[in-house]
């Protein structure tokens, strides 16, 4: 009888692209993941909110959900896996976030480890600073949008501190939370 050989686990980087200082999340995954899956896990372990359109580029393609009214060809994400499209260390890939707003992340393979009952994954090893507010504007949006809530005699500080809903910390980052979120899909992968 053949031996069940478990998915190796890729630990990729995601940074989010033009956001200065960095914003950025350390990933351990199951190569065996769709890509549909690892948006989802991107969403929460990011702090996005899931209410925008999607796709990853890697290898001159694209992945996302098919529309058969788009002009551009794209993969079903729910049909490829991690380890199809990230082959080995170093592999990259693109996921855009919000059309609109432009939100994009790099994802860099930095290491593959085997599987191990020690390694719980999915799983966030390390992250930086709070996920942009949705609807923000992109990465220039959030650049003025950080200039107005630090300063209260800014002249859109009260409207964008009203918008936001109350109060923002840019470097707020909850390790322990995004783990928390990710804890049911440990045991549905």
């Amino acid at each position: 009888m053949a031996k069940t050989v478990a998915p190796a686990i890729y630990q990729l980087k995601i940074t989010l692209a033009a956001v200065r200082p960095a914003i950025w999340r350390r990933l351990l995954v199951p190569s065996s993941v769709t890509l549909k899956d690892l948006h989802d896990i991107l969403q929460i372990a990011l702090g996005w909110t899931d209410s925008h359109l999607h796709q990853f580029e890697a290898q001159g393609q694209l992945f996302g959900k098919p529309d058969r009214e788009s002009p551009v060809p794209m993969r079903n994400e729910a049909r490829v896996h991690l380890g199809e499209v990230l082959l080995r260390a170093k592999d990259s890939m693109l996921y855009e976030y919000d059309f609109g707003d432009g939100w994009m992340h790099k994802i860099v393979v930095e290491k593959i480890v085997s599987p191990s009952p020690k390694v719980k994954a999915p799983c966030c090893v390390a992250g930086v600073r709070a996920c942009p507010p949705e609807d923000c504007g992109g990465p220039y949006g959030y650049a003025e949008f950080l200039k107005a809530i630090r300063d209260p005699s800014h002249p859109e500080h009260e409207d964008m501190v009203e918008w936001l809903g109350g109060e923002f910390d840019p470097a707020y980052f909850d390790l322990e939370d995004v783990n928390q979120q990710l804890a049911p899909w440990r045991r549905g992968l």
